[in-house]
């Protein structure tokens, strides 16, 4: 049996260009987030969040910015208190005496946002966070030489401190996706740009400071990784040939394999997708300029079974 697309909708469509997703549930509701921007790399995004209770009509429930400040790449997470947290990356203009800082906001109702609190260090970019048994883990890369990635962990969502100084250098790492599998190991799935620039698989068991890694043998970019209830693991990515296309895949972590199961209808710039799992079906926020202009997107898969 193949999988099977079954919903697919334009739901954000308002800026000029609209990009890098995530989606989450929190409190019976569906939350979507994205940079918007005049262009993929402007220097004026700003992080819109939008809702819904009923999965077709979304709207705006917040916009964050700060004057000045270019925000990118947001990502939702539930803390263990039961808030929503935010963590996105603030690109300095040039000549600023950094050029990135990680950011952090909170919120009980997804309305109403904390003002923004610094986490990690200057030009070490925390892409995505996620929450295991009471500790908030994060990869975050140099936008400085010498070019590597860090491990972080958390007990509060703002005070980050170092488990591994020096987790990858090769090559170029940057984006990196966690995943802790019920047995407690932890998944790594690391974008490349640079040499071989082919994705690479990491995993640990606790504390997590040694880890093994796989190389994948091919391109991705914005990875994110879901766990099944059947011990699956789904990675959403975007996946390069002549054009790119976001990409659902099985992750195979002992035989380090991505094996593609569903390309979603995409192109052009697109991909970095929010991925949940509600209702037997899989959840994904993505977007997309395969349509005129570069649009926010959310699909609804049923994956083949076993």
């Amino acid at each position: 049996m193949n999988a099977q697309l079954t919903h697919l909708q334009k739901i954000w469509d308002k800026a000029p260009h609209n990009a890098l997703t995530d989606l989450i549930r929190f409190q019976n509701c569906w939350y979507c987030t994205f940079r918007e921007g005049t262009s993929h790399l402007s220097l004026d995004g700003k992080i819109r969040i939008l809702v819904t209770d009923n999965a077709t009509s979304w709207i705006s429930c917040a916009l964050l910015e700060i004057p000045g400040i270019d925000l990118r790449d947001p990502k939702l997470q539930i803390t263990p208190s039961g808030r929503l947290m935010l963590n996105a990356c603030a690109a300095f203009s040039p000549g600023s005496s950094r050029r990135h800082q990680s950011l952090v906001w909170f919120s009980s109702d997804g309305h109403k946002w904390s003002d923004p609190a610094e986490i990690g260090h200057p030009d070490f970019w925390l892409w995505r966070t996620t929450w295991h048994k009471q500790f908030c883990y994060g990869v975050a890369y140099s936008t400085s030489d010498p070019l590597r990635t860090r491990l972080y962990s958390s007990s509060d969502g703002i005070r980050f401190n170092l488990v591994v100084e020096d987790l990858f250098a090769e090559d170029f790492p940057n984006e990196a996706a966690l995943l802790f599998q019920k047995d407690d190991i932890a998944l790594c799935l690391l974008r490349r740009d640079s040499g071989k620039a082919t994705a690479m698989l990491g995993s640990s068991v606790f504390p997590y400071r040694n880890w093994i890694w796989k190389d994948l043998g091919l391109r991705i970019g914005g990875p994110n990784m879901l766990l099944m209830p059947d011990g699956r693991i789904v990675a959403a990515v975007r996946r390069y040939c002549k054009e790119p296309w976001t990409s659902l895949n099985w992750l195979d972590p002992v035989a380090g394999r991505l094996d593609e199961f569903l390309a979603l209808p995409s192109g052009g710039d697109t991909s970095y997708a929010g991925l949940s799992w509600h209702e037997n079906q899989l959840w994904i926020s993505y977007y997309s300029s395969h349509e005129q202009g570069t649009n926010i997107y959310l699909a609804r898969v049923k994956p083949p079974a076993i």
